[in-house]
């Protein structure tokens, strides 16, 4: 049975942009449903819950950062991509905060929207395959208190289970594969999100700070994943 396509949301308030990603959204074989303001967009997944949202930031009615708190809030975690057209970094880093996944700065090409969204989309179908799996014969990984099991993706310190994003898991397997290695923050955007692009580094500083909010007993004092200054971060060497 062939698998159906990917239901995609877009709220994007200026209907020439909006009209040129659903576009090229339907053309890339996904089923789009568009909306010019959050609200539309956020009462949209009441019913059913959409395989991934593109965002913009600035909208009327509920903003791009309203639609993620309250989904979030809801325990919601469909994969968001949030579209902004400011520069400053504040606006960037408090959209990921609140729970987005990425975000693209206007303008950009829709080959670099269409390369976000796989690869947003590839990680949420990940997860769901590790949900619906039995034990699998993937080795865990364990650092101490910190035990990942890949082939079910799931997580647990200190046998706790943790509550983490497609990418959030990423991050942190990539991390754990390779004990003590020091990673940049363009190292990380190339192995874990797939892309290198000036500008998206804040990506990264954000997702490890939720990490380590998930992960660590006081994030302002990680054991786990641990600063290098002036290189990037790295996860401790497991103890012996």
């Amino acid at each position: 049975m062939p698998t159906p396509p990917a239901q995609i949301v877009v709220a994007e308030d200026q209907a020439d942009i909006r009209d040129l990603i659903v576009m090229n959204l339907r053309q890339a074989g996904h089923e789009v449903l568009a909306f010019a303001d959050g609200t539309a967009a956020l009462a949209s997944q009441a019913e059913r819950q959409s395989d991934l949202m593109v965002l913009d930031l600035m909208m009327p009615g509920l903003d791009g950062l309203e639609v993620t708190k309250a989904l979030r809030a809801r325990g919601r975690a469909t994969p968001i991509l949030m579209l902004t057209a400011r520069s400053t970094e504040l606006d960037r880093v408090l959209g990921l905060e609140l729970g987005a996944d990425d975000y693209l700065t206007k303008p950009f090409s829709m080959a670099e929207l269409l390369a976000r969204v796989k690869a947003l989309l590839r990680r949420a179908a990940l997860l769901r395959a590790a949900q619906n799996a039995g034990p699998g014969s993937s080795t865990p990984l364990r650092n101490g208190e910190l035990e990942i099991q890949p082939a079910r993706r799931e997580v647990h310190v200190a046998g706790r289970l943790l509550d983490l994003t497609a990418l959030e898991f990423d991050l942190l397997h990539h991390f754990a594969a390779h004990p003590g290695q020091v990673y940049s923050r363009s190292q990380l955007l190339d192995s874990v999100w797939g892309y290198t692009h000036d500008g998206y580094e804040h990506t990264v500083t954000t997702h490890i700070n939720r990490l380590r909010n998930k992960v660590e007993t006081d994030p302002m004092a990680p054991r786990f994943i641990l600063t290098v200054r002036g290189a990037g971060y790295k996860m401790r060497d497991p103890p012996r």
